[in-house]
């Protein structure tokens, strides 16, 4: 065999693939399983998307090589979208480039900017990639903890000044995967001043920006950097309208950041389908009510776990975005084996803190992404389980 090149030798397998691996050994046994794993909702995309997609679909002119930085036509739906949202202004030419799904963009980023071990401050628990793609590309990873006590923000105060002076990009997440925390104006303010003092890139992962309960409405990190020079925001359609297969995003902020990531993609892709572009405007500027009915159905599964880890003497707090449950462990046992536990003794599939970092450790994850009978059932697995 061909020796693979080292930095793929140095990477775990990715934490949802060994989880996949190991549901699959167990279904295979006839084991009927409840699972919390991915952040992959199972409500289906709404029907006039759908409706657009097929009507772009049968139309040749969509059937060549799109454009590189996505059609001026979806560019802009996403400036309209923006100033409706965010009372931010975009310009669609040089501000907004178009990516197949936000963990696209995500993983490029370091790429457009690290050299070999150039610094990137990176949130732990967090999602994995922002950590992996640092590693591929030769930077270095400074792992910023997010505790509890905090309100799983990081320690700004607790990070070093010649670390912040040799930091380039800088990941944050909010609302937050995997602890469903949310940030505040202080914290956008504070992130973009040190951004300022140390000319760092801020990048920040929005994707769960429009899943949020009781009337909260997640902020944008571009209302805070008026300049929309220290920072890059990326979304994707794949949670706030179901398209998690659709494979379309997008990235807006620094227009030197947009070039840049941009410059990078046109070597490697040719860009999103353009027939999934017209369904994504119809998505970003036709009727929105699909996204508060999707939202309405989150918040009462969320509920339901909340009530239901409670009952089983699981104290959580009920996050107001995401669709996620963060929880610590029972006493005793450790992220890995407590969701083992689960998996083997009740086939309920919950992901282990730790898979998103060490300061993950003590925790683990639900995703509420299954219908309310399978909630209930899990419910009732648990009730019967010993801890």
């Amino acid at each position: 065999m061909v020796k693979p090149a080292s930095r793929v030798e140095k990477i775990p397998p990715y934490l949802f693939a060994r989880i996949d691996k190991k549901k699959e050994e167990l279904r295979k046994k006839g084991i009927d399983l409840v699972d919390f794993g991915i952040g992959d909702p199972d409500i289906p995309t709404p029907k006039r998307i759908i409706d657009k997609m097929i009507e772009a679909t049968a139309d040749p002119k969509n059937h060549r090589y799109p454009s590189y930085e996505g059609m001026l036509e979806y560019r802009k739906a996403v400036a309209q979208w923006y100033q409706k949202r965010f009372n931010v202004e975009l310009n669609p030419d040089d501000e907004i480039v178009a990516l197949i799904g936000s963990k696209e963009g995500i993983a490029h980023m370091p790429w457009a900017y690290l050299e070999n071990g150039d610094i990137a401050l990176i949130p732990s628990p967090g999602y994995p990639v922002y950590r992996i793609t640092t590693l591929l590309c030769g930077g270095t990873p400074y792992m910023m903890p997010l505790k509890e006590e905090n309100g799983f923000l990081p320690d700004y105060d607790s990070i070093p000044e010649d670390v912040f002076e040799k930091a380039k990009i800088m990941f944050i997440n909010y609302p937050n995967n995997p602890t469903g925390a949310h940030a505040d104006d202080a914290f956008y303010e504070k992130t973009i001043n040190i951004a300022k003092k140390y000319n760092i890139l801020i990048c920040h992962d929005a994707a769960y920006s429009e899943v949020a309960y009781d009337g909260y409405l997640p902020k944008s990190i571009l209302e805070f950097d008026k300049e929309k020079k220290y920072s890059v925001e990326f979304h994707s359609l794949s949670k706030t309208y179901c398209m998690t297969g659709w494979r379309i995003g997008f990235a807006v902020g620094s227009k030197d950041a947009i070039y840049n990531l941009g410059k990078l993609k046109t070597n490697i892709d040719s860009g999103v389908f353009q027939a999934i572009q017209f369904a994504a405007i119809e998505a970003l500027t036709g009727d929105q009510q699909s996204v508060e009915e999707i939202k309405e159905i989150f918040q009462r599964r969320r509920n339901l776990v909340v009530d239901g880890l409670k009952s089983v003497g699981i104290n959580v707090k009920s996050p107001m975005a995401t669709f996620y449950i963060w929880a610590r462990v029972p006493e005793g046992y450790t992220s890995e084996s407590f969701c083992e536990k689960l998996l083997e003794d009740a086939g309920i599939v919950v992901t282990p803190g730790n898979g998103f970092g060490d300061e993950g450790e003590g925790y683990f994850r639900i995703s509420i992404t299954i219908g309310e009978d399978k909630i209930r059932e899990a419910i009732k697995r648990l009730k019967s389980m010993k801890f």
